[in-house]
């Protein structure tokens, strides 16, 4: 029962900080953002968020910026939104999952390739 609960809260934390994120954050830094999954710990104390952002490593690195200088502002609205005991303390990470399968994709289309 416990990680219905915890999945349930992730997945209600992933839905509001994509919302947070694209509608209410006003920060020139953050880029085009994608949250890809929340993971939440079992006392709900820490979550982290992985994300996905359109650009270079340099636009990754000023979004990440961006997003933890309006760590606060996230964690009041979600607290808003989300009715928790308390509001669980928030990471941000790369999610690097579709660069993985892009390159899994290259491999296979190029050992396809020189197959024929």
């Amino acid at each position: 029962m416990a990680n219905y609960r915890i999945g349930r809260v992730a997945e209600q934390m992933k839905k509001e900080l994509s919302d947070i994120i694209s509608n209410r954050i006003k920060d020139p830094r953050i880029g085009f953002v994608t949250v890809t999954g929340v993971d939440v710990t079992g006392d709900l104390q820490q979550a982290t968020a992985y994300i996905t952002v359109l650009g270079g490593e340099e636009k990754i690195a000023e979004t990440l910026e961006g997003l933890s200088q309006a760590k606060g502002f996230i964690r009041s609205e979600i607290g808003k939104r989300i009715r928790l005991r308390k509001t669980p303390e928030l990471d941000f990470k790369i999610d690097e999952s579709v660069e993985y399968g892009n390159r899994i994709n290259k491999i296979l289309h190029d050992l396809k390739r020189n197959e024929d």
